[in-house]
């Protein structure tokens, strides 16, 4: 039995929840998966997993022996980064945690460039929902915060993301283009839930965080949205095709607003924003095509503390910018 193998496999399928979806994701079939479990608990002696129809139970011993499981797989990556710190060429897998939306609108994108660059390194991108704080299952975590993090990791900022007001052009021309937050009282709306906003919407003019001067605040109570949903693209979908006016991240709307698919609505008035960070498991050895990817991240969002997607397409939060751009019909 090759024991690493088997604690690997172990180790995922704990992770994945099932024995069919680390068969998935390490590309191997289920047969091999549930033989690998049952060679180490007999070679261990042991029953680490209670195997029920419907989900998968540590046992007492299964709980204690994953964790050290855990602990022997850093340290063996440990090992091999530090035998392979002088290749320079990065090569091998790399897992990365990272939000659903900004794997399908952001880095599918950018990695063809990033496989020309380092065609040995092999990518694998986990989406399962909103992400809080940094896996250390995983090789590097991407999440947004609108808060500083905390933690014993190593991050590095890729870029700050605005929620802006958007709508189709289409819809604007026929409903008329806002000139004041209060103006959105008469327009259709894509909100998250309503108890999500039970504060309400505050819109601000002339200042960005609260240690700045202060300028024009105004909080909006929404009315109920003709579509109220958590899930972004959904919203998205709805604003492209002409439903209402949506508060979606510039990241994702980036492509449309260039395309004209989409058009900033008060452009002037602020929301509020997101820090995107790129972090990893604080490591004495970082292999090669951990730090390959982190480098190409930084240096495709800018790592700084402002909003390349709105500079990109014209529409950074200034007077006059965009949204007068396009002709009221």
């Amino acid at each position: 039995m090759d024991q690493l193998r088997a604690l690997r496999v172990f180790v995922r399928v704990i992770d994945e929840g099932s024995f069919a979806a680390a068969a998935r994701a390490l590309d191997l079939a289920p047969a091999v998966v549930t033989r690998l479990v049952a060679e180490l608990e007999e070679h261990l002696g042991a029953r680490l997993i209670n195997r029920t129809t419907r989900r998968l139970a540590l046992t007492d011993i299964g709980e204690a022996y994953l964790e050290r499981a855990r602990r022997i797989l850093v340290e063996v990556d440990e090992a091999e980064a530090l035998a392979t710190t002088a290749t320079t060429e990065p090569r091998g897998h790399l897992r990365v945690l990272v939000p659903p939306a900004i794997a399908v609108h952001q880095l599918a994108k950018h990695l063809p460039k990033f496989h020309k660059l380092y065609p040995q390194v092999s990518v694998e991108l986990s989406s399962p929902g909103g992400i809080e704080t940094v896996d250390e299952a995983f090789d590097l975590t991407i999440l947004h915060t609108r808060h500083p993090l905390d933690g014993e990791f190593v991050a590095r900022r890729l870029a700050r993301t605005e929620v802006i007001l958007c709508a189709s052009p289409e819809y604007l021309n026929k409903r008329g283009r806002p000139h004041h937050p209060n103006d959105l009282r008469d327009h259709d709306s894509l909100l998250p839930p309503v108890s999500e906003l039970q504060r309400g919407i505050v819109f601000q003019r002339g200042v960005w965080g609260d240690d700045e001067p202060g300028g024009e605040s105004l909080t909006l109570m929404p009315k109920r949205p003709v579509l109220a949903t958590a899930h972004m693209d959904t919203n998205y979908a709805a604003a492209l095709h002409g439903l209402g006016v949506a508060g979606l991240p510039s990241f994702l709307i980036e492509d449309a607003l260039m395309e004209h698919a989409l058009e900033r609505v008060l452009p002037e008035w602020r929301l509020f924003s997101f820090t995107i960070w790129a972090a990893m498991p604080t490591r004495k050895y970082v292999p090669a095509r951990t730090r390959a990817f982190l480098d190409f991240l930084v240096e495709v969002f800018g790592g700084e503390d402002r909003d390349p997607w709105l500079a990109a397409a014209g529409c950074e939060t200034n007077p006059g910018v965009c949204g007068d751009s396009v002709s009221a019909g």
